[in-house]
Formats: structure tokens, sequence, C-alpha cells
């Protein structure tokens, strides 16, 4: 009978740390073909992933080094650091309006930092809002300008930058645009900035009064007014229709019927705006240096496959980023394409029947392709707001007869009406306006972002725009 092997001494050592003999006689073996396939799936695509990611922290690294020397020159004390505005708009078809932004502070706003230069970043919730906010901001400091208004009184301890010290600041720092609907959207508020009047118009009022002869407010069959009025008990008379105030008061009914109704205080006239005869520039001044910044939002089941390659391929979005935050450190610029100079065919504000201008080959047609990735469900977004505004309108009159029985007292209100008490007329008003703003704002702001809208452009713009260009520089070769 032969005796067993003997044990070596780590095996005796081991057996004496309470390890099960069973453990020690295993044999290691291949795993199944079916783990072999999961495990090397799993460390494929997690290599992948990791490859990605230290060479995306590699490229940022590099660019940030290229940079960060300007960041260590002196300042003097009085003098203000670079500063750049960033706009961003509201991608059609995608709830979150600030994805433009976010990818800004993801991928350009490391290369900006590390050279320190400050930013602003002035984003658009809804179509249209970021043309609207250009302009009026353009048209404030045109009236700051001429002397139309007043600058604020603040008290500083060091006087104030002079309009002339903001402009060079502004020519010195730039402008960053994030993706195709907020250049459509900027050039549209520096067209309608630099060219429409510069009268202060009140957009509330004006609404108001184009809504005050729809009719949806006015009563076609009026009860008539009881003769006399029935007593209570404690002799106070039941208050009647004609001891009611009229539901129909002259002119627009809402809430800015206090100021406008309200008679001038010095003159028995409201006085002419100085600025409404103010005539736009023959040439539009030069403007800060554009750093036009491509980005594509993808939204949708049907672009779900890009998404996942983005994810894994996440370097290109940052070499992108890092390129462009570099293109506006550098300040290298050149002459802005712009169509062959013509009369202008926006000097009056766009329409749809406006002729298109030829955008291919200039730089109106930046970033042009990105529109196809728009979701086909935004081409009905002019019919979902008819819709909303249709079904509005609709449950409108029933809310109105409500409001009017409980003022006039004509029935006593339900429990439910206790409970949530319906809105009155003067709040169905004002709903109204805030809405039919909404609707106008939003109809307004699709015409300009739309894939078949083309880029608004006025001549006098010739000359007055730069754009950022690539400086060359010895950076990572790796470009896949």
């Amino acid at each position: 009978m032969s005796s067993a092997p003997p044990k070596s001494g780590l095996r005796a050592a081991l057996e004496y740390t309470g390890i099960p003999p069973s453990w020690l006689d295993k044999r290691p073996r291949l795993p199944s073909r079916n783990w072999l396939i999961f495990i090397g799936t799993v460390s494929s695509v997690a290599g992948y992933y990791s490859y990605d990611r230290r060479q995306s922290r590699k490229i940022r690294d590099d660019y940030v080094a290229r940079v960060r020397h300007l960041a260590e020159e002196p300042l003097h004390s009085l003098d203000y650091p670079r500063k750049v505005t960033v706009y961003g708009a509201k991608w059609p078809g995608d709830d979150d309006w600030d994805r433009s932004t976010r990818y800004f502070r993801k991928y350009v706003k490391p290369i900006l930092v590390a050279a320190a230069v400050d930013y602003t970043i002035i984003a658009g919730k809804r179509h249209g809002d970021l043309a609207a906010r250009i302009a009026a901001d353009i048209k404030s400091e045109r009236r700051l300008a001429l002397g139309l208004d007043t600058p604020p009184q603040i008290a500083l301890p060091i006087p104030p930058p002079t309009p002339e010290a903001k402009h060079r600041r502004a020519m010195d720092g730039g402008t960053v645009v994030v993706s195709r609907p907020a250049f459509k959207e900027y050039m549209s508020g520096l067209r309608r900035g630099w060219t429409e009047s510069l009268e202060k118009v009140d957009e509330d009022e004006v609404l108001a009064r184009a809504l005050e002869s729809d009719g949806h407010f006015e009563e076609l069959d009026e009860p008539p007014e009881p003769t006399a009025s029935v007593v209570l008990g404690d002799d106070e008379p039941l208050p009647t229709q004609s001891r009611l105030p009229s539901s129909r008061p002259p002119g627009v009914y809402s809430p800015l019927n206090a100021l406008r109704n309200a008679p001038p205080k010095n003159a028995a006239e409201p006085q002419r705006d100085p600025g409404a005869d103010v005539p736009p520039p023959a040439r539009i001044p030069p403007q800060p240096p554009l750093l036009l910044v491509p980005f594509v939002n993808l939204v949708g089941i049907k672009l779900i496959p890009l998404m996942i390659w983005e994810f894994f391929n996440e370097r290109h979005k940052v070499r992108a980023g890092a390129e462009a935050g570099y293109r506006l450190v550098m300040r290298a610029t050149r002459p802005f394409v712009a169509p062959t100079p013509t009369p202008s065919e926006f000097d009056t504000p766009a329409s749809d029947a406006a002729p298109a201008l030829p955008q291919a080959g200039t730089d109106l047609a930046f970033d042009a392709e990105a529109e196809a990735y728009y979701k086909s469900s935004t081409a009905a977004i002019p019919d979902e707001i008819q819709k909303a505004r249709e079904a509005y309108y609709k449950a409108l009159p029933e809310k109105l007869r409500t409001a009017r029985e409980l003022a006039r007292r004509e029935r006593e209100p339900t429990s439910d009406e206790l409970n949530a008490p319906p809105p009155t007329e003067v709040e169905l008003r004002a709903e109204r306006l805030k809405k039919e703003k909404r609707w106008t704002g939003d109809e307004r702001g699709w015409g300009i972002v739309k894939p078949d809208a083309p880029v608004e452009w006025d001549a006098r713009a010739d000359g007055a725009l730069t754009v950022f260009v690539d400086t060359p520089f010895e950076g990572i070769a790796e470009k896949s």
C-alpha cells in the first residue's frame, strides 16, 4: 500500500490556518465558453472606455498646458481680465433648454479657465428668447450712446468704465455661439438691434391692444336689469346687476388697464419717444469676434446608436471643444465670409415671403448639417401651438360664464368651487394675455430656427464681423 505524497511546506501552513483541504486539492481549469464570451466582452468594453477617457484627459491637459502661461501674466490693478459672452439656445425637440451651455462648460470652459478668460453665459429657454435678448441689449446700448437714456448711478469705490472702455473690452474678448439654433438667433437679434427703431415699446400693451377687439370676452346676450332689489331680513338689499360694476369697461380689460388709462401727470397727451426718430446706421459698427462652436444634440430613439458611439468616443468632443477654446485664447481671426454685397433682403422685419439669400459657401451656412438631426416631430410645432390655442378658447366661454355668475351672485358657489375657487374674469384676462404672449413668441422663435428658414443677414453688417480661426501648434498626433 503506497503512502501519500509528502506535503509541501506551503500546503501544511495553509492547512493549519483552517482552510478546508478540499479547497487545496482543486485543480485550476479554463472557464466555460459562455464565461469566456462574457469576460471577453466586458473586458473589451471596459478597456475601450478606459482608453477613451485616458485619451480625453491627455488631450485636455495638452491644451491646458499650452495656454496656462497666459494666466500667469501680471494684470494692472485697474484692468479687467479678458471676458467673453457665451450664447446658447434651446435645441428643437428637447425639453432641456441648456444642453448647448452644458457642452460649453464641459469641453470649452476648461481651456478658457486655464488661460484666465472670464465668461458670461446667456441662454434662451424658449425659441426666440435669445434673439429678443440680443436685440434689446443692442438697442439699450445705442440709446445710452445717443444720450436718450441715462446710465444707472451706482456708488462704487472706483469710477465705472466708460462706454468706450466697455466696447474695447468686448472687442478684446469675443462672442461664443454654440450650435446652429443659437447662431440663427444671434444673427436675427443682431439685425433687429441695429436696424429696428429705438422707440421704447411695451410689448404687453401692444399685444393687449391687438387682442382688444377679438370678441372672446364680449357678452352677446346681456340679461335685463331688474327694476327693484330684493330686501333681506336684516334690511340690506341683495346686490343686483345694477349695483355691480360693469363687466365690460371701455378699452382693453387687462391688468395693465390701471396704468394705461391713467391720465398723464404733466401733459394732456403722451410725449413722443425721441428714439422713434433715430434712423438706423448706414453701416453696422465692428462687432466682437465670433467663435462658432458646432454642437449636435442627439434626441430620439432613432439616434440611440449614435448616442452609444458618442459615449465611447468622447475624446472627439473633448478635442473639438479644446480646439475651439484654443482658437479664442490665441485671438487669430479672419473676416466673416458673407454673401455678395447686395441691397439688404431684410430691411423690413423677416417674413415667410422674404426671399432666401444664397448662403452656401459662406459663414451663414455654419453647422447647417446639424439641422438634419432635428426630430421629425418638430415640423408640427406650429400645428401644436394652434391646437393649444383652439383648445384654450374652446374652454374659455364656460370659465367666463362661471366667473360672471359668481361675481354677479346669480347663483351660489358649489362645494367644489368653495374648495377651489374658479378664476375671476380679471384673472382670466391676465391668463389669456400670458398665454397669447407665449404662443406668439414661440411662433416667432420657431420661424427663426426652423430648418427651412435662412439665417437673417443685412448688407449693412458686411465687414463688421470676424471669426476666430485655428492657430497651428505641435500637439497630440493621435486623431482617432
